[in-house]
């Protein structure tokens, strides 16, 4: 196996690494699950994000390996995301962050 470090210059790691933890790559993996979503899900529960960024962030994700992108049975078909196995792990990494981030609100509120 080869070894990737985040921290090297060269790293293709680093290249994801930035794709996830960036403002809309964060939210959204925060979000997805193994269940899919539709595009207007995800735009509701994450709000601010434009059509655009929401569609160039799943873009991204899905070309990183931690989406998938599959269309619906319905009539007419919609695109469905949801997490890869690599993708549940970061998701809940991410998932983590947020629960440390709002748990200690409280003491940065005061």
């Amino acid at each position: 196996m080869i070894p990737f470090d985040v921290f090297a210059k060269q790293c293709p790691s680093r290249e994801v690494f930035s794709h996830v933890t960036g403002r809309w790559g964060a939210l959204l993996m925060g979000k997805l699950s193994t269940v899919p979503k539709r595009f207007w899900e995800l735009r509701e529960e994450v709000e601010g994000i434009s059509d655009r960024m929401l569609t160039q962030t799943l873009k991204t994700l899905v070309g990183d390996g931690l989406v998938t992108r599959t269309m619906s049975e319905d009539k007419p078909s919609h695109p469905e995301y949801a997490l890869t196995s690599a993708g549940e792990a970061v998701a809940a990494a991410v998932r983590a962050l947020v629960e440390a981030v709002q748990n200690n609100m409280p003491e940065q509120v005061a």
